[in-house]
C-alpha cells in the first residue's frame, strides 16, 4: 500500500518537476519580458507543487529519503513522468502547445483529487488549484492568439499541435499504483475525465481556427519509465550538481 503510494505521488509530481525544468531553461528568453516572467513564475508554481509532494514521499519512505534525493539521485526509468511534459523547447509555438496540452489535464486531476481520502493529497490540490487555473488561461490565450493570428503563426502553431498530439493519450493511461489508489479512494480514475479534457482543448483550437488532429496511434511509456531521447540530456543537467557534489550543502 505505502510503495503504491508513493509511486502515486511520483506519478503526478514528476510531471510538474520535468516541465517545470523544461520552462526553466526559457528563463531570460522569453519573446517578450512580459511573457518571460510569466514562464518563469509558472515553473517557480509547478516546482513548488513537486516540493510539496516530494516531502510527503520522502516522509513515507523513511530511510534518511528527502525531497532532494527524490528529485535529483533517481535514474531515468525511476521517473515516472508521462513523455508529453519531457519534449524539448523546439520554438515558442512548440512551448505553448506543450503547455496547453498539459494544463488542461492537470486542471482537471486536480479538480478530482481534491475528494481524495488521503488529507494530504486534499492539501496540496487545493493550494496548488490555484495556480493551474492561471497556467490553463495563459496557455489556452496563447493558442488563441497564435493560431488566429499571422499566417505564419497559425502554421507554427498548428504544427506543434500535430506533432504534441500524439502524447496526450498517456495522460489517461493507469500504472498498476494508479488502479490500487483508485481502488483504496486516494487516486483518480482519470478515465472519465478523458470525454471532457478533449471537448475542452477542441473547442479551443476551434476558437483557434486550428485543425483537430485526427490520430490513432499515440506514444506511451513515461508512466512506466520508458522515457524519450529527450530525458537523459533533461537530467544530466538537472541532476549535475548533486552528481558532481554528492552530500552538498548549502
Amino acid at each position: 500500500m505505502k510503495e503504491h503510494l508513493v509511486s502515486y505521488i511520483l506519478g503526478i509530481a514528476d510531471n510538474s518537476l520535468i516541465l517545470g525544468q523544461r520552462l526553466g531553461e526559457l528563463c531570460g528568453h522569453g519573446p517578450s519580458i512580459e511573457t518571460d516572467i510569466a514562464l518563469t513564475n509558472i515553473s517557480l508554481d509547478l516546482l513548488g507543487q513537486t516540493r510539496s509532494y516530494f516531502q510527503y514521499a520522502a516522509k513515507l519512505q523513511g530511510n534518511e529519503a528527502t525531497e532532494d534525493t527524490i528529485a535529483f539521485l533517481r535514474t531515468e526509468r525511476e521517473y515516472k513522468n508521462v513523455l508529453l511534459v519531457e519534449q524539448p523547447n523546439a520554438d515558442f509555438a512548440y512551448i505553448m502547445g506543450r503547455q496547453f496540452l498539459f494544463d488542461h489535464f492537470h486542471l482537471l486531476l486536480l479538480q478530482e483529487l481534491q475528494n481524495s481520502k488521503d488529507e494530504t493529497l486534499v492539501a496540496i490540490a487545493k493550494k496548488s488549484i490555484k495556480e493551474v487555473s492561471y497556467h490553463t488561461r495563459f496557455s489556452a490565450d496563447w493558442i488563441r492568439r497564435l493560431g488566429d493570428g499571422t499566417p505564419e503563426s497559425r502554421q507554427k502553431m498548428q504544427t506543434a499541435i500535430d506533432d504534441l498530439w500524439s502524447y496526450t493519450d498517456e495522460l489517461f493511461h493507469q500504472t498498476e499504483a494508479d488502479i490500487v489508489m483508485i481502488q483504496e479512494g486516494i487516486g483518480v480514475d482519470v478515465k472519465p475525465l478523458k470525454n471532457a479534457y478533449y471537448n475542452n482543448i477542441n473547442a479551443i483550437l476551434s476558437e483557434a481556427t486550428l485543425e483537430i488532429p485526427q490520430m490513432e496511434y499515440f506514444q506511451k511509456g513515461g508512466k512506466e519509465g520508458i522515457h524519450s531521447e529527450y530525458m537523459g540530456y533533461l537530467l544530466a543537467e538537472m541532476q549535475y550538481m548533486q552528481r558532481a557534489y554528492p552530500n552538498m550543502n548549502w
